[in-house]
């Protein structure tokens, strides 16, 4: 039985349900903007002005635009972060989930409020009014979501490169097991496509900024060329006294290759360590396993590492996907933007995969499916050396 606890002397899971889904994307502010989105097969990114080493070119990026309610803070970073948690609360509660007592919050975020902090430096000279100051700090969002819920379970930020999101979802899964909380509001947020940020990816060889991200970014493909930068703040609530959750996380596992600052071990020994043991964990086979919802960012070491994986672990029946080409890679917020697709495609019985535009692996979903019932493998591989592996099955 998956998540029943002791199996001999290795300690199996105990599922969670994803039991609401808050976001803001380059698309746009809200749920359902981002799935129409994905399922329109519509690009995320835009032409963006004020880029390039001199600030004289345009980029393609999925910037998140201007919006929010401005009593949540002054800046998109801040609006968003409690937008998207927002969100997610009001859809768990419509959804028949009801806080306990203990409610935590985790928030994943690798750069937080770049543009404040680029204002506090460039703009004022490092002075500011102290409650203007204040916003520049990570607690204060989170703070105030706090006090905005009466929530007072323990608040942390995580902290994992890309893989970040899965990150999240892991500490949350060990809180709700270590019996530390009732319940878990997880958002992860990344606002810093900056052009100086932007600039430096493209100099690292792995961003594509000159064209439309579907022709640059095609993973597991032929001819891609890398990924287009996203930005994006999702949340989530996590429970497991949800009834009518979107999509369980039966389980995980996270390494690190202790090998390099950006590239990936060729051996692959930890990558593959990393998916034999979040299968484990979760109590599942790699034959269960249906769907492998890749990182999928288009470069080369990263697409060919992980398709060496999942051909030697995953059964002939699997299916290949990477939402990038579209949302684009949100950093910090990546794992939990394709966790976020992945939940509502088991909801709704389609899985949002990009078309494809060039020959590929034999597995490679081309363009939105109509969603079985089975396992998805959700990978994150971030910078550095992270690695990350969540198991999602469809809500029972």
């Amino acid at each position: 039985m998956i998540g029943a606890g002791r199996e001999g002397e290795r300690l199996v899971s105990q599922q969670f349900g994803i039991c609401g889904i808050g976001t803001v994307t380059g698309y746009g502010w809200g749920r359902e903007v981002f799935w129409d989105g994905l399922t329109s097969a519509k690009l995320a990114a835009a032409p963006v002005g004020g880029h390039g080493p001199n600030r004289d070119r345009t980029a393609w990026v999925a910037t998140v635009p201007d919006g929010g309610d401005e009593a949540d803070g002054p800046s998109r970073f801040a609006r968003a972060m409690r937008a998207a948690a927002r969100e997610a609360i009001t859809d768990a509660g419509n959804r028949g989930w009801q806080p306990g007592r203990r409610v935590g919050l985790l928030h994943a975020v690798v750069l937080g409020e770049v543009d404040l902090w680029r204002d506090f430096y460039l703009t004022h000279d490092g002075r500011l009014p102290v409650r203007d100051y204040l916003a520049l700090m990570p607690s204060t969002p989170m703070s105030t979501l706090m006090k905005e819920f009466d929530f007072h379970g323990p608040a942390m930020n995580v902290s994992s490169m890309c893989a970040s999101g899965n990150a999240g979802l892991l500490t949350a899964k060990a809180w709700l097991d270590g019996g530390i909380v009732d319940d878990v509001v997880f958002v992860a947020t990344d606002l810093s496509a900056t052009p100086e940020n932007v600039l430096h990816f493209d100099k690292l060889g792995v961003a594509v900024t000159d064209t439309d991200p579907l022709d640059a970014c095609r993973p597991f493909q032929e001819g891609s060329r890398g990924f287009g930068m996203g930005e994006a703040s999702v949340g989530m609530v996590l429970s497991k006294r949800s009834s009518t959750p979107y999509a369980s996380v039966l389980g995980g596992a996270m390494s690190h290759d202790a090998y390099h600052v950006t590239s990936i071990d060729p051996n692959l020994t930890e990558v593959t360590g990393c998916f034999r043991e979040a299968l484990d964990n979760a109590g599942v086979q790699a034959s269960d396993v249906r769907y492998f919802n890749a990182h999928g960012p288009g470069t080369r070491q990263c697409d060919r590492a992980e398709a060496a994986v999942a051909d030697q672990l995953f059964p002939p029946h699997s299916e290949i996907y990477s939402i990038k080409p579209l949302v684009g890679h949100c950093q910090g917020a990546a794992s939990a933007v394709e966790v976020a697709a992945a939940a509502l495609g088991y909801d709704r019985g389609v899985i949002p995969a990009p078309p494809t535009v060039a020959a590929g692996h034999p597995r490679l979903l081309n363009g939105c499916t109509s969603a079985t019932d089975g396992i998805t493998v959700k990978s994150s591989l971030g910078m550095g050396g992270h690695n990350s592996a969540v198991v999602l099955a469809p809500s029972e």
